[in-house]
């Protein structure tokens, strides 16, 4: 069994209605990607053939999904595994509210950033098992990581650079200490 399929074993018994579909099956997916489209003036025009949607237990992939190595849908799927239990902490409705609307939809969206740092931490980690400590500190791994932050692919969730390498760099302190 590999990697993937076991993490998928293991989140199928954590949560018992886990699943995971393709989003281009998905009228509501196919809805979400035109209003990022146009929410994001064409900045986010990757949300169905590039990122994986977690909503409740439901993980929702891009069409090449099959495709991508092992290594990539193991460590994506620790990412959404991190979605899925603040789905279990704070309700769909609560992250609804929080993910989307709180404080802002757009620019300074502060509880999507902490979500997402949080499931990106796990990304980080994830980058650090598989390829080392030098690779999580090199420039480009860590600048698409903080792109997801201050860029549209997100609405710019959180455009305080300072900050997000503070964040990025205790991360990654972490992973050298063990």
């Amino acid at each position: 069994m590999s990697r993937y399929d076991a993490l998928c074993a293991e989140l199928r018994a954590e949560f018992p209605r886990f699943r995971v579909t393709k989003k281009c099956d998905s009228r509501l997916h196919r809805a979400i990607h035109y209003s990022l489209v146009v929410l994001t003036f064409g900045g986010m025009r990757a949300y169905l053939s590039d990122y994986v949607t977690t909503i409740g237990q439901g993980v929702a992939v891009p069409e090449d999904w099959d495709q991508q190595s092992d290594d990539e849908r193991w460590s994506t799927m620790r990412h959404e595994a991190v979605h899925l239990r603040q789905f279990r902490r704070y309700t769909l409705p609560g992250m609804a509210i929080l993910y989307l609307l709180f404080p802002l939809p757009l620019g300074v969206a502060w509880f999507r950033a902490k979500f997402e740092q949080e499931a990106y931490a796990e990304s980080i980690r994830c980058a650090f098992e598989q390829h080392g400590l030098a690779y999580v500190k090199t420039g480009s791994f860590r600048e698409y990581i903080l792109e997801q932050f201050t860029g549209p692919s997100y609405g710019w969730m959180w455009p305080f650079r300072n900050s997000l390498n503070r964040w990025y760099d205790g991360v990654v302190a972490t992973l050298a200490r063990n």
